[in-house]
Order: structure tokens, then C-alpha cells, then sequence
């Protein structure tokens, strides 16, 4: 799960990781009563689909006091389709690790990946050092991978091209953009310069209770919700710079 924070000016963008085992407060809806649980519950909770996003959507605004503009949900088919229109993206493995789905092994170094071998590689996170918390890491990268290759297609400033990307994509993407054009929100980003989108770790840690492994937030997220509400993201990352990565 990513929350992604556009400011003003749209010169830079944020990527914020809301890892999966986070422990929040779950609302009530679709016949489930509310209560804590990890946050990746939410979804299920609600059903799936779009009512599952809908509540995860609640979860994240009651835990974080963030409305969101809008959600994009995409399943792994259509991460693998995604990727292969590109033409790959380029991925820069930090440590070498064993993907524990397909026995490939990811060698360190910059290398081009298919759609399959990169969603590979971003789903690992045994025999990291960071666990989780890499992993989020390599999905940013992925996501900024993607953006570079829709850059040299020219997928960007090609409407025609990235309509034969949405149109492949199909039924593996389920988008709510609050009544603004999905072609709008992806052409807005090509004004972000090559360095301008950074990677945020929630602040947080893991943490073991009633033998169940949580992730818990540190003294209530450091701020972070407060300056994405007040857009002063920028700000914040400067004076926090052990929570974010340039991607």
C-alpha cells in the first residue's frame, strides 16, 4: 500500500509505505463489527474489490486524517502486463536474495527485468536485512522504474500510447480518481524532474503481541500526517531524512 503525496508545483512526489502488518483501528462495514487488526485486513474485511478498497480507504483516513483524492488498485497480472508494454523496467538490486516463489535468484546490480522477474524480486522480503521494510523499498523503486520506462516511450506525452496501456491493463485495474481523467493524473507527473520523487518509510516499528507480529507506529507517525495535511512533506523529509530515500 502507497499513499502518494503530489505538492503544489508538482515538481516532486512522495511515496509513503503503509507496511502491510501495521496495527490500526478497522470501521465497521460490510457485516464486520470494526476493530484493531493489521491493516492489509481491511481490504478483506470490506469485501474486496471496490468496497474492500473503500474501507481500507476509511481505515487510512481514520488512522492518518488524510482524504484521499482518489485509489488505483491493480493485481499482479496487470503489474506483469504494465511492465511488458514498457518494455521491462530497469532495477537496481541492492542486496543479493532468493525469491522464495520461484527459486530465481536476484544478483546485485542494475539489471533490465521483465514484468514477472521484477514483481518477483519486489515481493521478496526473507534474507533481507531491513525484512518488510526493504521490501517497501523495492516497490518505490518499482513504481519510479515505471514512471522512467512510461518516460522513454513517451507514454507520458502520448495519449494514444497510454490509452493501449490502460486498455491492456483491463479488468486487472480498478481506478477511483474522484471524477478526474486517469490520462490527466498520469501526463500531470511528467513534469516531475528525474530526481524529484522520493521514498518515505512510515515511521514505525515491528512489534510482537499476544504472539502475533504487528508493525506499530512510532510516536504517531513523527509528524508525517500532519505535514502531508499541511503540505509540508518537503519540509518534514529535511528535518527526517532517516525516513526517506531519493528514488
Amino acid at each position: 500500500m502507497l499513499i502518494v503525496h503530489v505538492p503544489a508545483g508538482q515538481r516532486e512526489a512522495y511515496l509513503v509505505s503503509i507496511p502491510r502488518d501495521l496495527l490500526v483501528a478497522i470501521p465497521p462495514a460490510n457485516g464486520f463489527a470494526g476493530g484493531p487488526d493489521k491493516i492489509n485486513a481491511a481490504y478483506e474485511h470490506g469485501g474486496g474489490g471496490q468496497a474492500g478498497a473503500q474501507l481500507l480507504s476509511a481505515t487510512l483516513h481514520r488512522l492518518t486524517g488524510i482524504r484521499f483524492d482518489g485509489a488505483a488498485l491493480i493485481d499482479f497480472s496487470g503489474f506483469r502486463k504494465v511492465i511488458d508494454l514498457l518494455g521491462g523496467v530497469q532495477m537496481c538490486v541492492d542486496t543479493e536474495v532468493r525469491s522464495i516463489h520461484t527459486n530465481r535468484v536476484f544478483p546485485t546490480g542494475c539489471q533490465r527485468m521483465d514484468g514477472a522477474q521484477a514483481l518477483d524480486y519486489v515481493r521478496q522480503r526473507y534474507d533481507l536485512p531491513g525484512g518488510d521494510y526493504d521490501r517497501q523499498h523495492h516497490q518505490q523503486q518499482l513504481l519510479r522504474a515505471m514512471l522512467d520506462s512510461a518516460g522513454k516511450a513517451d507514454l507520458r506525452s502520448n495519449p494514444v500510447k497510454l490509452d493501449q496501456v490502460l486498455r491492456a491493463v483491463g479488468g486487472s485495474l480498478t481506478v477511483d480518481t474522484n471524477g478526474v481523467p486517469l490520462e490527466d493524473l498520469l501526463l500531470a507527473l511528467r513534469a516531475l524532474p528525474p530526481d524529484g520523487m522520493r521514498g518515505v518509510q512510515l515511521p514505525s516499528s515491528p512489534q510482537t503481541i499476544n504472539e502475533v507480529s504487528y508493525v506499530v507506529l512510532e510516536n504517531g507517525g513523527d509528524g508525517l500526517f500532519e505535514a502531508v495535511r499541511g503540505t509540508r512533506v518537503p519540509a518534514w523529509a529535511q528535518a527526517n531524512p532517516h525516513w526517506v530515500t531519493r528514488l
